[in-house]
Formats: structure tokens, sequence, C-alpha cells
């Protein structure tokens, strides 16, 4: 059977960072006093000190959070003007992710396309506009992952993986672009304030093949946990999509995976895995992961740097993360272990281990 390996990896994110006008404007959103403590304490914390948007801040905490004032207080954008921003904004920074993958890249060899995004929706979509820009085959296979969330990225190179083994000669461009910052609601509701401070935007490119280089895809599994569906939710309303995520997610998180470690690593043990590449949700979800398997605190050191770097951008993360472990050189044959989570409460994971070559 044909393996397939995720060769390179290519990531952009967009030139405006918001986190601080961000928590500037938060305050404004929650009004009352004990409440902008506890958000201003959960920033100090949160372990995010960038990230990206395409919406330029006014550089104040001011009335709006962008200079043509997309989010003014009293006036925020309806759903169909946020996916107008979103069809405007997400061709050029995937063009821009795909471009990373190297200058030595032959897209034209590429045979089948998957587009990854829960954060906006256009027909005809992101997917032709590659086609078009990047002057992929008209013929090319075209795959729109849409909506499943935060691990949407793992299930677009699951599915790549099956395109690979079923024809060796398939070159799968993968692309997951989402644009978090195009949803951020007005409340002051406190949970909900607090899951918009985690979220960024960023796109991530990645080529999967039968070419023995970057890293082999060994397996996938999908971990349920049935009795926590609502602790993380995804809904399209008339005001933009409306997240849901609650404070009891870090503790489900550590719950599912300590119950199923077991199944997940065999006779193995998780610690002995010296390469690690878990989605970062959130500072919290990263502590649970250590805590659920016991990991030494370097492993998850590429995670926390994504998250530091662009917060969570949702189903590219987990790519933005795996382009810093493949940067890093490991040696030929590391095993590694990835990981993802969302709506559900869904956990996806990959086994994975470092070809001979390097992307």
């Amino acid at each position: 059977m044909t393996t397939a390996h995720l060769n390179r990896i290519g990531t952009a994110v967009p030139s405006h960072d918001v986190h601080g006008t961000f928590v500037d404007f938060a305050a404004g959103l929650l009004g009352e006093p004990r409440k902008q403590a506890v958000f201003a304490r959960m920033a100090e914390r949160s372990g995010i000190e960038h990230r990206r948007s395409p919406l330029k801040p006014t550089g104040a905490a001011g009335a709006a959070i962008e200079a043509e004032a997309f989010y003014r207080r009293g006036s925020f954008p309806s759903t169909g003007e946020r996916m107008r921003l979103y069809a405007a904004s997400a061709p050029d920074l995937a063009v821009e992710a795909v471009a990373a993958l190297g200058p030595e890249e032959d897209l034209s060899g590429v045979t089948h396309l998957i587009v990854v995004s829960c954060t906006g929706f256009t027909a005809p979509g992101l997917d032709l506009e590659l086609v078009a820009r990047l002057g992929l085959d008209p013929g090319v296979e075209r795959t729109i992952v849409g909506f499943m969330g935060c691990y949407a990225g793992i299930n677009a190179l699951r599915l790549a993986r099956h395109i690979v083994r079923s024809d060796a000669a398939a070159r799968v461009l993968v692309v997951c672009l989402e644009l978090c910052t195009l949803h951020l609601q007005e409340t002051d509701d406190l949970e909900q304030v607090l899951s918009f401070l985690v979220f960024g935007d960023g796109c991530a490119a990645a080529l999967v093949s039968a070419e023995p280089t970057g890293i082999a895809l060994d397996r996938f599994r999908t971990l349920l946990s049935p009795e926590d569906p609502g602790l993380i939710t995804w809904t399209i309303g008339d005001g933009g999509f409306e997240m849901v995520l609650s404070g009891k997610v870090p503790a489900a998180v550590s719950r599912a995976l300590a119950a199923h470690g077991r199944d997940l690593f065999g006779n193995a043990a998780p610690e002995d895995v010296p390469l690690w590449a878990v989605h970062p949700g959130g500072r919290s979800v990263l502590d649970a992961v250590e805590a659920a398997f016991a990991l030494p605190a370097d492993r998850l050191a590429a995670s926390r740097g994504v998250l530091r770097r662009y917060g969570n951008m949702s189903s590219a993360s987990v790519l933005f993360v795996l382009a810093d472990v493949l940067a890093a050189r490991p040696a030929a044959g590391e095993a590694g272990f990835a990981c993802a989570f969302g709506p559900g409460l869904t956990a996806e994971t990959m086994h994975f281990r470092v070809a001979g070559g390097h992307a």
C-alpha cells in the first residue's frame, strides 16, 4: 500500500495585528468593572501576544475596532457584510500561503484540491478562485471541507491520505483558511468575549503525495465525547457566525484523552513520543493535553509558540504547528502525534513519522 506523505507546508497571515486593540475594545463591550477585571486577568494569562486580521486597528480603544468602522458599537455588521469581506480577503491570503510552499513547487502537477474553512462561504468559491489564480488544471478534483471547526485540518490530511493511497500518482494541495476575526459579536457575556480573545486569522497550504519527504501520515483516529456536545458550538446567525466555547472544554478534553490514551498509543508511552503537534485551542487546552498524557514541558513548545504568535486560527492552526515541527529538522524516523479539537466534543488525532528527507 502506498504511503502518503505531507511533503511541504506554507503559511500566511493577514498584515494587521489586532490583539492589543481587541483587548482594549473588549473592556467597552463588557461594561461592568468586575467583568473587565476578570477579562484583563485572563488576557494576561492567555499566552497570546499577537493575532492577525484583514481588519486594520484604529490604534485606540475608541468606538470602533477597525478604521472603516466594521465593528462600531451599536452597529455591528450583518452576516452578509462579513461574507463580503471574507470573499474579498480570502483569495490573496490563500495564494500567499501556497506561494510559501516554495518557488520550486510545480503546481501544474496538482491533481486534487481540498479547501478547508469554517469562517466563510461563497460560490463560486475559494476553490475555483485558486484554480484560476494558481494556474491549476481546470479538471483538478475539488473538495470543500466546510464548517467542521478547529479539527478540520486533520480531517483534510486524512482525506488527502486516502486519495494518495488509492492513486500513487496523486498530488493533493490542501488549503486551510480561516478569518475568525470577522465574527466578533456585540455582547457583554464574559465567557463569549473571552472566546473572542483566543481567535485569530491565518492560512496554511500543504502538499500531500507519495513522495517520501516531510512526514509520513501513518494513522488517524476520531474520539467523540458524546456527553459534552454543547461545550463547543458554531452556528450561523443574522449577525455573523456565533461561537460557544465553554470554560469547561479543557477538563472535557483532559477526560477524553486520559480515557482513550491506551487505545491511541498502544504499548507506547505518550511521553516517549518526541514530536507533538497539538492544535493550540488556548493555553488551558494545551495545559490539559500536557496533563492528560503526563508530557514533559517541552513537548508542546511548537503549539505554544503558534498560540503566542497567532492565537487560535481554527483549522489552519495544526498545520502551522506541523510547519514549526518540520522547521526544527527532526531526525528521520522520529515519531509524532497530532490532535485537534472541535464541536462534538470531538478530537481528531494523527500519528506520523519523519521521512528520510525534509520539507
